[in-house]
């Protein structure tokens, strides 16, 4: 008997140390050590990927998974090149994020300057003092390259185009974007302004995470009405990237064009569960160009496929937080997560699931409660946090006196 109290006393006191900081989270999945993380896509310089046993007619050129980044292949990939209006990818990634950190709305009305208006090259010939939305004007850049539009977004976004150019060079080094260098929001030529074929791979990975340009990017014609009220008039849109209508499964990204840069091109295209991103810069004609583009995407399409290990959202586990209400919750993916492997070779493709040790209560929805690793040939590719399904919040005192009464006497009943 007075062992029982004991106990019993014991647990309770146990109860009252553990009332503060963090919860040990307890999993029915066995323990797992994590694995050292490869990092896959920055290919040396010198190594053309895996298998490249061809030339492209580019100065520049890159092949890289869309999901993953792996380089597929590379040929002076990292050489720095003008790139035109490719440069437009970055401003319009700008663009995104200030609308994801909520900035800005796609439906605000932005005033076109005296600057924006007086832009030469590609453009929708707008007058300054006319307003069209945020969403008028991405249109006019993904598919009609319009400089125009970029500087008015730029001036709308940052206060001058100037201080935008700044935050795109601090976004390209968060993104690992090495041999590039910005001055102007839309290509157009100067001094100092280049990228190579990785990076703008790596920004165009990045800008196609974004749900609403795809529609923008794949679409052929449009119209925008611009001028003056009382002057107004339609100005057709032509997306620039004929491959979204010659080549199947492309969806995207942007084209560009001077006489320093030559005919450039990043592409996206998908087919089934794949995404491929190929670049190419410095080509001498169009024709060539999207040649080269095709023959880079025909490779990747012909040679790998994309496992998918985990939908965004899906289920993993399930853990119990011994001192939470409520005590169980399920593991969910944050992202959707893959890896990217040889044709035939998806059995090489393994998961594994690393439960952090503790957590903070309360606990929101979506906070991280562990890591799903992908393995390919037994080295981890990727991974993606697991978060939590629900809210949980600290047991109350006498929750937890009675759960440990009810073990208790479970535990004596046997």
């Amino acid at each position: 008997m007075w062992k029982r109290v004991v106990s019993s006393l014991v647990g309770v006191t146990l109860i009252l140390c553990a009332f503060v900081g963090v919860e040990k989270i307890k999993s029915g999945l066995p323990s797992q050590k994590p694995i050292e993380l490869e990092t896959v896509g920055d290919v040396p310089t010198e190594d053309k990927g895996p298998e490249a046993a061809f030339q492209v007619a580019a100065k520049g050129a890159v092949l890289i998974d869309a999901e993953t980044g792996e380089v597929l292949f590379q040929q002076d990939a990292h050489k720095e090149l003008p790139l035109a209006s490719v440069t437009k990818v970055m401003t319009m990634l700008l663009v995104m994020d200030a609308v994801d950190d909520g900035k800005i709305t796609l439906d605000d009305q932005v005033t076109i300057s005296e600057r924006a208006a007086s832009m030469g090259g590609s453009q929708m010939y707008m007058e300054p003092g006319e307003t069209h939305t945020v969403a008028q004007l991405m249109e006019g850049v993904a598919m009609a390259s319009a400089n125009d539009g970029c500087v008015a977004l730029a001036e709308y976004v940052a206060g001058s185009e100037e201080i935008f150019v700044e935050r795109m060079n601090e976004r390209a080094k968060e993104l690992g974007m090495k041999d590039s260098h910005f001055v102007n929001t839309n290509g157009l030529p100067v001094a100092d302004h280049y990228s190579s074929a990785y990076d703008i791979g790596l920004m165009s990975k990045e800008l196609y995470k974004h749900e609403e340009t795809h529609k923008w990017f794949t679409t052929w014609q449009s119209t925008i009405t611009v001028g003056l009220p009382g002057k107004e008039k339609e100005f057709g849109l032509t997306n620039t990237n004929k491959l979204i209508k010659h080549y199947q499964g492309c969806n995207g990204i942007k084209t560009g064009f001077t006489s320093d840069a030559g005919y450039c091109l990043s592409a996206s295209a998908t087919r089934g569960q794949t995404h491929l991103i190929a670049v190419a810069l410095g080509c001498e004609t169009a024709k060539i160009r999207n040649g080269e583009i095709c023959k880079m995407l025909d490779y990747g399409f012909a040679n790998f496929e994309t496992h998918v290990a985990a939908e965004k959202g899906q289920k993993i586990t399930t853990a119990e937080i011994q001192r939470g209400t409520p005590q169980k919750i399920t593991a969910v993916t944050a992202d959707r997560i893959t890896a990217l492997v040889k044709k035939g070779e998806t059995d090489s493709v393994k998961s594994k699931v690393l439960m952090d040790d503790k957590v903070a209560l309360p606990l929101k929805a979506g906070d991280k409660v562990g890591t799903l690793q992908v393995l390919k040939d037994g080295k981890v590719v990727g991974e993606c946090d697991l978060v939590s399904d629900c809210d949980v919040e600290k047991a109350s005192f006498t929750e937890l006196i009675k759960r440990m009464l009810t073990y208790k006497g479970k535990e004596y009943g046997k």
